[in-house]
């Protein structure tokens, strides 16, 4: 039985030191001893209103409790903490400590509200980083006049690139057009937004015009690894487009450029010299029309170009060999690589300058997708930011 205190009636607000009116006896689950479930039985007084005007019945409320609680403070707490501090589901924590998942969300939920409602401002960014990740499978709808529109099951993140900063996540937003950058910039004071100095992204045009249109005064810079991947599939396309027209089928494992296409897309400067023996060998066993190795070297002279120190000169002679290699090769694939670095020179030009990533996004993302997959996705926009929102703020303050 708890200690006779003033309870405050829930009608008209009169705090008074109590006329008991009946005891109720409930049970509460707590944190275990040890490994021993640990359960609390609770001898709750009713009171009744003195108040002239009211004669309401009321209940008294323990601070470690709370109304309608079936589950101590510190019980809730430790719930939230074992998902946010660990990719872990709900399910998980819930069967460890012999509550419903329902309990656990909960708990979540009301963490995240609080940090909500604390209100703390955003921080000072100098560089900014944003990607997007798939939230789930592609749905289909009817809207409100019975036709099928198809869901947007992307997520734009925001995060801060400075590694110095502990907590990275910005912000989250549902979609990934250039509107939804927009208006998540929008919601942010001018101030905020003339201190961002630097803005790395994916070569997105949507993203790239609403950085130009939201933050007019900062620097786009390219991730190089996105550069990378387009050289890689310009190989592969033009692998696969030699193998058919050779073979008039698709690659085989008797094929020796099928069977070692792995090794057309490392980097050739990690190549060992047995390694690069074999990627020699296998060129001209399996590449009469020398398609593929100029593909290879198109795409070589590119990773060159991305590992160029911030000298112009250097740059300018890099750059000049790769546009040569591309011209040199004649095929649609790589004239479409060529075009697409000569669209995107400028922003690619100040990453080789500032050598600015978007790898904290990239490592950001993988979380996103660990915790989703733990949970085998979510049907809860809401619920899926919370769960992440609140795991990098566990992880940032560890």
């Amino acid at each position: 039985m708890t200690e006779p205190a003033e309870h405050a009636c829930t009608g008209c607000g009169l705090l008074q030191p109590g006329r008991v009116h009946d005891h109720r006896l409930s049970r509460l689950k707590d944190l275990p001893f040890g490994e021993r479930p640990l359960v609390v039985w609770w001898r709750k007084r009713r009171f009744r209103c003195a108040g002239q005007a009211c004669s309401r019945v009321f209940t008294e409320v323990h601070e470690s409790i709370g109304a309608r609680r079936r589950l101590t403070a510190r019980l809730r707490s430790k719930l939230e903490r074992s998902v946010s501090a660990s990719v872990r589901s709900c399910a998980d924590v819930a069967r460890e400590y012999g509550v419903s998942d329902w309990s656990v969300n909960q708990a979540l939920v009301e963490r995240a509200i609080g940090l909500d409602a604390a209100g703390a401002p955003m921080p000072a960014v100098t560089r900014l980083g944003l990607d997007e990740t798939r939230t789930r499978s592609v749905r289909w709808f009817r809207d409100e006049h019975q036709a099928w529109r198809r869901s947007n099951p992307w997520m734009t993140s925001f995060v801060d690139l400075d590694c110095g900063h502990p907590c990275w996540l910005l912000g989250l937003a549902a979609g990934r057009s250039g509107a939804v950058v927009v208006a998540w910039l929008e919601t942010l004071p001018q101030e905020w937004r003339d201190q961002v100095e630097v803005v790395a992204l994916d070569p997105s045009a949507p993203f790239a015009a609403a950085i130009r249109r939201a933050l007019p005064n900062a620097t786009i810079v390219v991730d190089h690894f996105h550069l990378v991947r387009l050289g890689n599939q310009a190989v592969t396309e033009v692998r696969q487009r030699a193998s058919r027209e050779r073979h008039t089928r698709r690659g085989r494992k008797i094929d020796p450029v099928w069977a070692h296409r792995g090794l057309l897309l490392r980097a050739g400067n990690r190549l060992g010299p047995r390694a690069l023996a074999k990627l020699v060998t296998v060129l001209e066993r399996d590449d009469p029309t020398n398609e593929i190795g100029a593909a290879w070297g198109c795409k070589e002279r590119l990773r060159q170009l991305l590992a160029a120190p911030a000298d112009r000169a250097t740059i300018r002679d890099r750059l000049w060999a790769f546009y040569d290699a591309c011209a040199t090769a004649d095929m649609p694939e790589t004239s479409r690589l060529a075009a697409t670095i000569e669209t995107w020179w400028p922003e690619i030009e100040a990453f080789l300058m500032t050598k600015i990533t978007n790898a904290r996004t990239e490592g950001g993302n993988r979380m996103i997708k660990q915790i989703k997959r733990v949970a085998c996705g979510f049907g809860n926009q809401a619920n899926y930011e919370r769960r992440i929102l609140l795991h990098i703020a566990a992880k940032s303050a560890a």
